[in-house]
């Protein structure tokens, strides 16, 4: 029963904790929520683990039908207690026997005899609960281990003391809203009289009832956050998937009743308007309340459930129900909606569906036609009414609602923009307009990352038409879709597919086909999708007049997608293409705000590939913010990863954790599969790189890494930092060196060379560092004569660590000392502890205090336990007792000093701060060098942070 029941607890985690520390500690918790968020599961699950640790479980649940009987609800939770009363005293027996009934009496039993009867009860039965299982535990303590040891000397040795939970008596009460007044009243006394027995009770609503002590510990159960809604919608039996799925779990907002009602509903499909076929228990829970209420408000609530909106003064004129507010008052006093604000709101999501499909099909037609009426200043919500009261095809319904996507597609409403223009698909009554409508509906599905509802579109468009052009488009989302679900190589096959042999005869359709390729060969990793993509793109030639692709509609998010995907097919290329990119775009400004959001995300791309990992960050936050505004993630999807990587880079750790909870999110709702893998494994890197305990083990089988080279390089660092974390050398070079082939080829062509400086590292602590220096040469060719600074750096801190001892601290200085590489805080101080143990170890360890020093402070700062404690201990092995104590950091530096470091903290680059000072920019970057060790810094963030505290 206990595995049943907790099957269905997901997403309740910290909630069911609180259960259990209210067990454990002897208290008191009212669980507080509204129907359906599983209020009754993790009562009965808690419940069952008290049960499994040996507590004597009372249960009672309230009853509507029994909340006007005195003490039913007590009887209910003393039950299995009854055959005790005998051991009370006499004038408490009576009183309780009394009360519950059980004994004929000619008066009411007194109240603080009643009371006091049913503390004396529950304590005793609670203290011979703990005898018991106290007695239990030991014996087969003793049966186990004997019941004393004998040592040497011949001395008897009493056995260990259990270490087994203390236990004896569990309350727990379900509704009790619905307890009767007296029941309460008895259960409030013992609660505040006892401080041993631990109670867990539940209740609707956001506050306590009446009756319920004010001053109970609560937890309020809200909505399950969008991972675990979709994790709980993901384990129903038969699970929508595509536009079924998003629609629900938007339905459901979150409440775990209502995924799993709406999920059984939706087996039946999908009604127009967003309704779902009703089931036996939302009958049973909602629209049962319907027939008792007058005929009006049954009106309303079928024209509030219909509009969707919860707009009063717009249901209401639908209706023709004047200005007139009381008719809802019955379906107040119901619980199915809140009237508040100008807005109805129904209490509960299965509500709203009850409401509406409790109503007749032509009520419900009806309701959608006077809500088109009443909305003739509102052409979008006027649109999708008469679509929902449409029962066949209508192409003036059509257009209007590829109109209203039009406008919401401008403004970054992608899904809203998809459903439109399914609709109208669905309206259209001539084939081709069919098909181009779903295949613009395919194009927005794909901007709002719902690759399973772009492959529902895929199958409609390609049963419709063999329009080459049309078929392009489509084969864009589709091949993105199939990429997000892992399937590169069948990505790259209908690329191929639409570019030959009959190409499109669009420009910009084939420029669009070329970018998707670009992704593709990114996540893939593997050569054949990134040889074509110069090509094509070079084919396509510029943009020029109008195009169907709303982010693609000025030269500047033009050229931003063209460079980015040109860095994606080659890397080498992108400092220079970022340099291009960053001149004012020729041209009008972007022609709305996807094109400008699209132009950003761009820029950011080629940043990541060009390694200037500071503006990557800043630029992708920009983008996402604008785009999170619109709630519209999906232009960023293939950009997340790398933006997680950047925080990681840069030391935004905490930045990193709240950018990876989101996009975990957005992988669970959208089910995309690669992504999901990619978080967890920036998360076990990020754990590691923290020196925390290794967490669940990865998921290596749920793709395939062949085809996923990225994820697959991911992975393999995330395994080699939780290793190194360990003190498993072999382990992490083992991992690490997996990122390259027997000759050095990189895995990844992008991702395996970031981590040739932690290979070395792992070579050099396992002996290795002969057979890896031609890994690191083949990473050095790989790179080109003309490597970003980051890799220039990596490839020095590598090569001092595997290549000729005699270049060694050649390498390790060249890769200490550039100010640039302020960006990469955590690559920098590894390379400086490592530069100092080198150091160290010939004797020179004055020559290593200061890189310890400064060492030592980055991974104090970022949080780097693990690397902060080795550096600690190696500070401390070259003559550092302790950390000079702190007192103003900047008092020790010149005035110029001070002034360079307050400039820098301000934002300012070392040209700007030099002009500023009259002095050069060398001047500038050698007193930055002095005195970051002075401050303990690393990089101009922590010069702000530190500028900002004095």
């Amino acid at each position: 029963m206990a595995e049943n029941t907790e099957a269905q607890l997901t997403g309740r985690d910290p909630e069911l904790a609180d259960l259990q520390d209210a067990v454990a500690n002897g208290t008191t918790l009212l669980l507080l929520g509204e129907p359906g968020t599983g209020k009754t599961r993790l009562l009965a699950t808690a419940a069952d683990r008290a049960r499994a640790q040996g507590h004597l479980v009372l249960t009672a649940q309230g009853s509507e039908a029994e909340a006007h009987h005195s003490f039913a609800s007590l009887h209910q939770l003393l039950l299995p207690l009854l055959h005790r009363t005998a051991t009370l005293p006499a004038h408490q027996r009576t009183a309780l026997d009394t009360a519950l009934g059980t004994a004929p009496a000619d008066t009411p039993a007194d109240p603080m005899l009643l009371r006091l009867a049913v503390l004396t009860l529950l304590t005793e039965a609670d203290t011979e609960t703990r005898t018991r299982t106290e007695t239990e535990t030991g014996t087969r303590a003793g049966a186990t281990t004997g019941v004393t040891t004998t040592t040497e000397a011949g001395a008897e040795t009493p056995p260990a003391p259990s270490t087994s939970p203390r236990t004896g008596l569990l309350l727990t009460a379900d509704d009790v809203q619905h307890f009767d007044r007296d029941s309460l009243d008895v259960l409030a006394f013992v609660l505040r009289r006892t401080h041993r027995i631990p109670a867990l009770l539940a209740a609707r609503g956001q506050t306590p009832p009446d009756g319920v002590p004010a001053d109970l510990r609560t937890t309020l159960l809200g909505p399950l956050p969008d991972q675990a809604a979709a994790d709980l919608l993901d384990a129903q039996p038969h699970a929508p998937t595509g536009r079924a799925r998003s629609e629900l779990l938007g339905q459901a907002h979150g409440n775990p009743l209502a995924l799993i009602e709406l999920a059984r509903a939706a087996r039946q499909g999908v009604l127009p308007g967003g309704g779902l076929p009703q089931t036996e228990r939302l009958q049973r829970l909602y629209a049962a309340r319907l027939p008792a209420l007058p005929d009006t408000t049954r009106r309303l609530l079928l024209y509030a459930a219909a509009s969707q909106y919860e707009d009063l003064v717009t249901v209401m004129a639908a209706a023709g129900a004047g200005d007139d507010l009381t008719a809802w008052a019955p379906a107040e006093e119901a619980g199915l909606v809140t009237i508040a604000d100008g807005r109805v709101l129904f209490r509960h999501p299965l509500a709203r569906a009850g409401c509406y499909q409790a109503a007749p099909a032509h009520r419900r037609r009806e309701a959608h036609h006077d809500l088109a009426a009443a909305l003739t200043d509102d052409p979008s919500r006027r649109a999708w009414h008469l679509a929902a009261a449409c029962p066949g095809r209508d192409e003036s319904v059509a257009a209007a609602l590829e109109d209203t996507a039009r406008l919401a597609e401008r403004c970054g409403g992608f899904h809203a923009a998809a459903r439109a223009l399914q609709r109208a698909a669905e309206c259209s009554p001539a084939p081709a307009d069919r098909a181009r409508r779903y295949t613009k509906a395919l194009h927005a599905a794909t901007n709002a990352a719902d690759p399973a509802w772009v492959r529902e579109l895929y199958d409609q468009v390609t049963a419709l038409t063999d329009d080459p052009d049309v078929l392009s488009v489509a084969a864009c989302g589709v091949a993105m879709a199939l990429s997000l679900h892992g399937h590169q190589r069948q990505a790259s096959q209908i690329l191929a597919g639409a570019l030959a042999p009959t190409p499109p005869t669009s420009g910009m359709t084939a420029f669009a086909l070329a970018s998707v390729l670009g992704a593709v060969a990114y996540q893939s990793g593997l050569p054949e999708p990134r040889r074509p993509v110069a090509a094509l793109l070079a084919g396509a030639g510029t943009r020029d007049g109008d195009t169907p692709y709303a982010e693609l509609s000025s030269n500047g998010s033009w050229a931003a997608v063209r460079a980015t995907t040109l860095a994606a097919a080659d890397p080498t290329h992108a400092p220079a293409l970022l340099r291009d990119i960053r001149r004012p775009a020729t041209g009008p400004a972007p022609a709305d705000r996807v094109a400008d959001m699209t132009w950003t995300l761009g820029i950011g791309g080629t940043a990541w590939y060009a390694d200037e990992s500071d503006q990557c960050v800043e630029t992708f936050r920009q983008a996402y913010a604008g785009l999170r505004a619109y709630g519209a993630m999906g232009p960023a999807v293939p950009t997340l990863t790398a933006m997680a990587g950047a925080l990681l880079d840069t030391g935004r750790w905490a930045e990193a954790d709240e950018h990876l909870e989101r996009t975990a999110a957005l992988a669970a709702v959208h089910a995309l599969r690669f992504l999901r893998v990619d978080v967890e494994a920036l998360r076990a890197t990020l754990r590691a790189l923290r020196g925390e305990p290794a967490g669940p083990g990865l998921a290596w089988t749920a793709v395939d890494l062949d085809e996923n080279r990225a994820t697959h390089a991911r992975l393999l660092r995330a395994e080699g930092a939780a290793a190194t974390a360990a003190g498993d050398h072999e382990g992490a070079y083992r991992h690490l060196r997996r990122l390259f082939g027997e000759d050095g080829t990189p895995l990844h062509y992008f991702l395996s060379p970031r981590s040739v400086a932690d290979l070395a590292a792992a070579a050099h602590r396992t002996g290795r560092q002969a057979r890896t220096a031609p890994v690191v040469d083949a990473v050095r060719t790989a790179l080109g004569p003309r490597p970003t600074t980051r890799t220039t750096l990596l490839l020095h801190h590598a090569a001092a660590l595997t290549g000729p001892a005699k270049d060694a601290e050649h390498h390790f200085r060249l890769a200490t000392v550039n100010p640039a590489a302020d960006q990469w805080p955590l690559a920098r101080a590894q390379a400086r502890l490592h530069y100092a143990q080198w150091l160290r170890r010939r004797r020179r360890p004055l020559d290593a205090r200061p890189l310890l020093a400064v060492a030592l402070e980055t991974f104090t700062r970022l949080g780097a336990a693990g690397l902060a404690d080795e550096a600690r201990v190696e500070l401390r092995a070259s003559g550092v007792g302790t950390t000079p104590a702190g007192g103003d950091p900047l008092a020790d530096l010149t005035a110029q000093q001070r002034e360079i470091v307050r400039l820098a903290a301000k934002g300012l680059r070392n040209r700007e701060i030099a002009e500023h000072l009259m002095v050069s920019p060398r001047t500038v970057s050698s007193h930055l060098y002095q005195v970051y060790p002075k401050l303990g810094v690393s990089s101009r963030n922590q010069l702000r942070d530190l500028v900002e505290d004095l």
